[in-house]
């Protein structure tokens, strides 16, 4: 493209060397006016794009660090709870086996006495 305007460039200075007022030149002019136009548009489109594209990918590597915190803080909190719970469940197991125990101990007396009078009565 760019050698494309270089040659036009070129007619354009010969053209101004030849006849300057015809409405070919004038119509010439127009034309590379607006391919300069268009080239900056062109490059100013190309560098907006360029942006676009690295502040994607800067939102991309941000969500993706956010994700991977999120995710370990996910983690740890649930490994928080399970051992909450797992703490919980051992305590009333613990409370459960002394009632229990306490229990026997109140009836084992009762017991052996069922158990002997049944062995001497036979």
């Amino acid at each position: 493209m760019d050698e494309k305007i270089v040659e036009e460039i070129r007619m354009h200075k010969e053209t101004i060397a030849t006849d300057s007022n015809t409405p070919l030149h004038l119509i010439r002019e127009k034309e590379l006016e607006i391919s300069g136009k268009v080239l900056a548009a062109k490059r100013q489109a190309d560098e907006i794009v360029s942006d676009a594209r690295k502040k994607a990918a800067e939102v991309v590597a941000s969500a993706e660090a956010e994700g991977g915190a999120g995710a370990a803080d996910s983690e740890a909190a649930i490994t928080a709870r399970a051992q909450e719970d797992a703490s919980r469940l051992v305590a009333e197991a613990k409370d459960e086996a002394e009632g229990l125990s306490s229990q026997i101990n109140t009836h084992r007396g009762d017991a052996v006495r069922l158990v002997l009078d049944a062995v001497t009565t036979i």
